[in-house]
């Protein structure tokens, strides 16, 4: 329909501080949603035509309303498409119809908002941009597993790609297949290490963690790994597309009905990997990480694979030395057990 999405992803450095959002937002609400509201609620006019959003979590299924509303005191008007994505479990109720259903009312709402009619061969042609661009992304983490490529220059190719047409994507992961970034301190010689979280710590961090001699052989990022981990057949019905890359998602633990392969996925992670330990960055306030987390670590430690648990909140590195000496020491630990 020639329209450019943006994946409003990881805001923490363009609204680095949350005034607007603050007005209409608890202090206590996870940092993805406070940095989203004030990046929309800030941003210069025109620069968004729409907002697209499902209920994600608890916060992100309220916070179209409070969006509206924070416009509305502005006198601005930004078009809302919302969508429900069932999160009830798969072998216990059958979605399909429900779900295409709702496929279907985006197109049509997408079509008449913007005065736009869907066409099924730039559909197919999309499908397959896509697929291609989730393919150079899995290239470039397996260059990272391999020690040939630093993660935080993954992590910020992969973070411009969330504001980038297809074909800039394409063009940008290419070259970071092609190049010689530079590499990890640890080569592929240290231990190696997954990370875990909604986003990837800020760059601060991830140097922080390849100083301390780690290798980052596996992301289980919901902005990252889990985004691209499933690439659906091409169907020329969006339908059937976008059902198949439901059932297929990538476990993640704001996708409710994921959560009876949440924890297989992970620890099958760790077995391709051979990680020695996991890294968990939780999102501050994220209320679903801290269900897991407990319960992942210990599972994990069930089977000899150590863990770290930190809370981060957007690019905040106010306690950075703390969290560099507490990265020191998960990395002696783990060259003690190598």
């Amino acid at each position: 329909m020639d329209l450019t999405p943006v994946v409003l992803w990881g805001l923490g450095e363009a609204a680095a501080g949350t005034p607007e959002s603050d007005r209409h937002l608890q202090n206590y609400t996870c940092s993805v949603a406070r940095h989203l509201t004030e990046f929309v609620l800030s941003a210069d006019t025109g620069l968004l035509d729409g907002l697209f959003m499902y209920n994600a979590c608890d916060t992100l299924r309220n916070l179209p309303e409070i969006i509206e509303s924070g416009l509305a005191e502005k006198g601005r008007n930004l078009p809302l498409i919302r969508v429900h994505i069932p999160m009830a479990l798969p072998a216990h109720t059958d979605v399909s119809a429900y779900f295409k259903n709702e496929m279907a009312r985006l197109i049509r709402e997408l079509e008449a908002l913007f005065n736009v009619t869907f066409s099924g061969k730039k559909f197919i042609e999309a499908v397959k941009n896509v697929r291609e661009i989730r393919q150079l992304m899995l290239a470039a983490e397996n260059r990272v597993a391999e020690g040939r490529l630093s993660f935080a220059d993954f992590a910020e190719a992969l973070t411009v790609c969330r504001f980038s047409p297809f074909d800039e994507q394409t063009a940008l992961l290419a070259a970071l297949n092609n190049g010689n970034p530079h590499c990890s301190p640890g080569h592929d010689s240290g231990p190696g290490v997954i990370v875990s979280g909604i986003l990837p710590p800020p760059t601060p961090v991830i140097h922080a963690i390849e100083s301390a001699g780690l290798r980052i052989v596996g992301n289980d990022i919901a902005s990252l790994g889990r985004s691209y981990a499933s690439m659906p057949e091409i169907r020329e019905d969006p339908g059937a597309y976008f059902l198949d890359f439901y059932y297929q998602h990538f476990p993640c633990p704001t996708l409710l009905y994921t959560g009876d392969r949440r924890t297989m996925s992970l620890l099958h992670l760790v077995e391709k990997t051979r990680a020695a330990g996991v890294i968990f960055m939780g999102e501050k306030f994220c209320e679903y990480e801290y269900f897991e987390f407990l319960h992942l670590t210990g599972r994990l430690k069930e089977r000899g694979i150590s863990t770290l648990e930190f809370e981060i909140a957007g690019y905040d590195t106010a306690h950075l030395s703390a969290l560099e000496s507490r990265i020191e020491a998960f990395a002696e630990l783990l060259k003690q057990r190598d």
